[in-house]
């Protein structure tokens, strides 16, 4: 008999809302402000907060904090626009740092 499994999901480290999809990750390699952190395709059970241009390792950027719908503990950050020509498929995604989500049905 097989076993019906549901995504591998990450939650907010604070309150355990659901806030991405594990098939989302894109890539394990990013620097966050405390850490390692993911960059994904997709989130969900954010809030996005107000624009500002960062300067990044990779360049400048203009990116968006990212907040738990639920409790606003601050997760990482949307990339809204990058300057160069070598960072623009980081437009539209989101870094989640690694010490602010946990995995959920793993």
């Amino acid at each position: 008999m097989a076993e019906l499994v549901g995504p591998r999901v990450y939650s907010c480290c604070n309150c355990r809302n659901h806030v991405c999809l594990h098939d989302d990750i894109i890539s394990k390699a990013f620097q966050g402000r405390n850490g390692r952190a993911f960059l994904f395709s997709h989130a969900m059970n954010v809030v996005v907060g107000a624009k500002e241009d960062r300067q990044l390792l990779t360049g400048l950027h203009t990116v968006a904090d990212i907040y738990c719908n639920d409790c606003r503990e601050v997760l990482g950050w949307k990339y809204e626009r990058a300057y160069e020509e070598t960072q623009k498929y980081k437009e539209g995604k989101f870094i989640f740092e690694k010490s602010k989500i946990v995995k959920e049905n793993w």
